[in-house]
């Protein structure tokens, strides 16, 4: 962990002896920051760093170090994870440029360019992939640079990034890059205790200052009265005033009569934005180049429509020339009667007027060319949804919210300060801007200060999300055995934020029996237990609560509880303790000691039920793997894989074991490639809200119904099994795209097959590629037909946009 030096210690230790450090730094066209020279100064010791700090800070120049590092060795090899594709590509991209296509690769689910080159970038999963593999492709690992670490809190995916963690091998330093969270030393603590020696830097500092503003009735409002001391600063006096008549700036008359006229008939409903309107304001302010977020596809392509329908340009005959000439050539490979259902002409309009749209639903191809001509100045306004905060380098002078909530899969609920701060990070262009601006679009109803409030708190917690998976289980249970593998769950950080917590708790107990103690004299009587004597009452009044209703109970229970109440009275009148004359004192002693012991014994209970959390969900894991015969029973309390558990460790994904059990008992063999696309499709795909089934009269005939039948069946059975072991089990199969993809397997054109699938280009191609994954797996685990079909099926859907948006 860091020692105990100031940061000015730290800082001048980290000046010395540091020749790679030096070398590095003359390179750069910037000097690097403090926090940034510190890290590097630690990855030159050798050790392994965190470093927390805020979206556009420049944390990646550590990583970039750690390569560079890397390059000046004889055969050491650097990877790179990140833990989307979009940012898997353009990390390769940049290194492609810096150190040339020989030096560096490219590894994801459906790619795979140079794999032994000594610096790779690849996706999270492929790393714990290789590593439950114990691939060759290991050797001479000197780094592994995991950027936006706090990934491991996103409850689909984060387990991956606490396997690879916990796994590398021990001489592999890492570099984990982090968005600042709040609890980055508790995190740092879990690194050093699972990777060895590992400083943690945190800078809470940004490279650009930002002003926050909120945009009322067409004027900026700043958000604070000082709005360079975002932190400290109170809200801006003029904006309150503003938010109570609906954005009106008021005389001390006006505002005397408005407040009477508001008193009697409510305040006005706010307006719609005008975001032709807003960005011609941005424009004239020389705010632009702007990111509008805007939480919903269909909302960013509405958005681009409205933009240009105002008549708006951006751009001038010369950058529309180079707009143009930059389209065409990255679009080239798409085939000509694509164009038209892709929507290129209408997309390539708004880019020559200096607009674009950017979310999951776009072609790939599409999203990188918006990327690149912002980068490049030529597109100046981008509507996109929150995926674009995640790490993608698009760093603009303003960003705007027209929301401060979005729907999160089942209601529309307000985003969180983190989330704010992500998005409010590629506000402000290193070496451009003096500051970066960030505009929030006034809302009805929305309060000056809890803006303030969401605006000024930086960070937020990172919790685990980890939790053993079937294949995990297989995988470490070959190499370690049961019983070692059970120790090495316990190592999570998930187990370590409940140790953490259970520490917490346990201490309160401790507390809280040395109250009791003292509430337990404080009650004692000379004339007998007081204790049970105030359970008697406590009993008698308890029951006497439940006497109050006699009209909803039966005669014989009536009489069966007055029965109880004379008993119970009874008993309390011959307590030695009822004739003491400091009975009512000693009683309310008693209650307290009651109230308090029932806590003490709650906090108890969660700390036997947190002990061993992750182990406990590993047996259960285990059991269902037994009783499948996944896992067989061996000597000395031991277990071993079965051949299907062999099977088992090679099948990557959220329906690993249902994979399995369909390939072990031959579900599958009838199929022909079209139709195993389509049923993989069944396995991977994750519908939205309304587009997970497909009728049954629609699906592909013959062979398909009948596996997808009993499939289906396995499902069931599996799921039953899970919920009889306390696993959470899994949703059942989604049938909305296969018939597409059946139809795309069997050469339909693109027009037709997404038509059919009723969804946008992007999403087609990502879960196309998701489907290839699966199909690869077979393609290598599948004896037989299963394995010959998976691999003409990937080929038959690897065509079109979807070849064309492999890198």
């Amino acid at each position: 962990m860091t020692v105990n030096l100031s940061p000015a210690e730290r800082y001048a230790a980290a000046q010395r002896k540091t020749p790679l450090l030096d070398a590095f730094r003359a390179r750069q066209r910037f000097d690097l920051d403090p926090f940034q020279i510190e890290a590097c100064a630690s990855v030159e010791a050798g050790n392994s760093v965190l470093v927390a700090a805020p979206t556009g800070a420049g944390k990646t120049i550590i990583a970039e170090f750690a390569i560079y590092a890397a390059m000046q060795r004889t055969r050491s090899k650097v990877f790179y994870t990140a833990p989307m594709k979009a940012l898997s590509n353009q990390k390769f991209n940049e290194l492609v440029a810096e150190y040339g296509a020989g030096s560096v690769g490219l590894l994801t689910g459906d790619t795979n360019i140079n794999a032994r080159a000594r610096i790779v970038v690849m996706t999270t999963e492929v790393l714990r992939n290789m590593l439950y593999a114990d691939s060759d492709l290991l050797t001479d690992l000197a780094y592994v640079v995991m950027d936006e670490v706090h990934y491991l809190a996103d409850r689909f995916r984060g387990a991956v990034w606490e396997e690879v963690i916990i796994h590398l091998p021990q001489d592999v330093r890492m570099v984990s890059l982090s968005a600042t969270v709040s609890n980055a030393e508790e995190f740092g603590d879990w690194l050093q205790a699972v990777r060895g020696h590992t400083e943690v830097i945190v800078s809470e500092e940004r490279p650009v200052p930002l002003d926050q503003h909120v945009l009322m009735r067409g004027k900026l409002i700043d958000l604070f009265a000082a709005p360079s001391l975002a932190e400290t600063s109170s809200v801006n006096p003029e904006l309150v005033r503003m938010a109570q008549f609906g954005g009106r700036s008021l005389n001390t008359k006006q505002y005397n009569d408005v407040s009477r006229y508001n008193a009697k008939r409510g305040q006005r409903t706010g307006q719609r934005v005008d975001r032709g309107q807003v960005v011609e304001l941005l424009d004239e302010h020389h705010l632009l180049p702007a990111i509008f977020f805007i939480f919903s596809r269909v909302g960013c392509d509405q958005a681009v429509t409205q933009v240009l329908r105002s008549g708006i340009r951006l751009t001038d005959a010369h950058e529309r020339d180079e707009i143009r000439e930059i389209v065409e050539e990255r679009c080239s490979a798409l085939q000509d009667e694509d164009l038209g259902v892709l929507g290129y002409w209408e997309w390539l309009d708004g880019l020559e007027r200096g607009i674009a749209a950017h979310h999951a639903g776009m072609l790939p191809a599409f999203k990188e060319v918006v990327e690149e001509l912002f980068r490049r100045k030529l597109v100046k306004a981008v509507f996109a949804t929150e995926t674009l905060a995640l790490g993608i380098n698009m760093p603009a002078r303003t960003v705007v919210l027209e929301k401060l909530e979005k729907f999160n899969g089942e209601a529309r609920v307000p985003i969180t300060p983190g989330e704010y701060t992500q998005l409010t990070g590629r506000a402000g262009r290193r070496g451009i801007d003096v500051e970066g601006h960030a505009v929030i679009a006034w809302q009805e109803g929305l309060h000056p200060q809890s803006v303030a409030s969401l605006a000024s708190r930086r960070s937020y917690p990172l919790n685990s999300s980890f939790k053993p998976t079937y294949n995990m289980a297989v995988n470490l249970i070959d190499q370690f055995g049961r019983e070692r593998t059970r120790e090495i769950l316990e190592s999570s950080f998930a187990q370590f934020q409940a140790d953490r917590a259970v520490v917490g708790m346990a201490r309160k107990v401790r507390e809280q029996e040395g109250s009791l103690s003292k509430y337990r004299e404080a009650m004692a009587c000379h004339l007998g237990d007081f204790t049970e004597y105030a359970g008697i009452r406590r009993e008698l009044t308890d029951l006497e609560r439940k006497n109050t209703s006699p009209e909803h109970q039966s005669r014989s229970q009536n009489d069966r509880r007055q029965r109880q109440l004379v008993a119970l009275r009874k008993r309390m009148r011959a307590h030695p303790c009822h004739g003491c004359a400091e009975r009512e004192q000693h009683a309310r002693w008693a209650e307290r000691w009651f109230t308090l012991k029932r806590q003490t014994d709650q906090l108890s209970r969660q700390i036997s039920t947190r002990t061993g959390a992750v182990a406990k969900i590993f047996d259960r894991v285990t059991d269902v793997l037994l009783e499948y015969e996944y896992l067989l029973p061996a000597e000395g309390g031991e277990v071993e894989l079965s051949a299907a558990g062999r099977t088992l460790k090679r099948i990557y994904g959220e329906r690993d074991l249902l994979v399995a059990e369909a390939l072990r008992r031959g579900v599958w063999n009838d199929l022909d490639p079209a139709s195993l696309a389509a049923m993989a499709c069944c396995i991977v795909f994750e519908p939205r809200r309304d587009e997970g089934m497909m009728a049954d009269r629609f699906l592909p005939r013959g062979a398909f119904r009948v596996a997808l039948d009993k499939t289906q069946d396995l499902w069931a059975r599996l799921d039953d099994t899970e919920q009889e072991n306390r696993l959470p089990g899994s949703e059942p199969l989604a049938t909305g795209l296969c018939v597409a993809m059946h139809k795309w397997a069997r050469g339909s054109g693109l027009d037709v097959v997404l038509t059919e699938a009723d969804m946008a280009a992007g999403d087609f191609v990502r879960w196309t590629k998701q489907t290839i994954d699966l199909l690869d797996q077979l393609s290598v685990v599948a004896d037989g037909g299963v394995g010959r079909n998976a691999r003409k099926a990937l080929e038959a859907i690897r065509r079109g946009i979807v070849a064309y948006s492999a890198v």
